[in-house]
């Protein structure tokens, strides 16, 4: 489902923000620090729920890439949403299991660093995929 009621998102700054997950979660595996994870977790909370043009970090990456002119082209932000708001779950599940003494922690932290890699590398966002399965099977009521 398109969403009208927030900007659409220029898909390179998107990129380099999945290359960012990818790096914030295999630090956190390789070094063992999952408290990194609480990072991912502020991210996707603010990217997910609020909007990525609400988000700091995202409007100072797009700056920077729109001054260096490589921003890319502008997509849809509901797709994008959907996938902040699994990498917020995903992050805060991470965290969870890190908190009851759990090395399960690192479960989900792993398939950050697999998805967001796709992400960056490849443009294949498997959130996005899967919102738009989900419309494509359940459409909203009036459309």
């Amino acid at each position: 489902m398109l969403r009208f009621d927030v900007p659409q998102v220029w898909s390179n700054v998107i990129r380099l923000e999945a290359f960012l997950t990818a790096a914030v979660a295999a630090l956190a595996l390789a070094l063992n620090l999952p408290w990194l994870m609480a990072l991912l977790v502020a991210l996707g909370l603010v990217r997910g729920f609020v909007g990525h043009h609400r988000c700091p970090s995202h409007y100072a990456w797009k700056a920077l890439m729109l001054r260096l002119n490589c921003a890319g082209k502008l997509e849809d932000a509901g797709a994008k949403m959907f996938a902040n708001k699994v990498l917020f779950i995903a992050s805060s599940v991470s965290l969870a299991l890190f908190l009851s003494g759990s090395n399960l922690w690192m479960v989900p932290a792993t398939m950050l660093v697999i998805f967001a890699t796709l992400e960056w590398a490849f443009s294949f966002c498997a959130a996005c995929w899967a919102y738009g399965a989900w419309y494509k099977k359940f459409p909203p009521a009036g459309a």
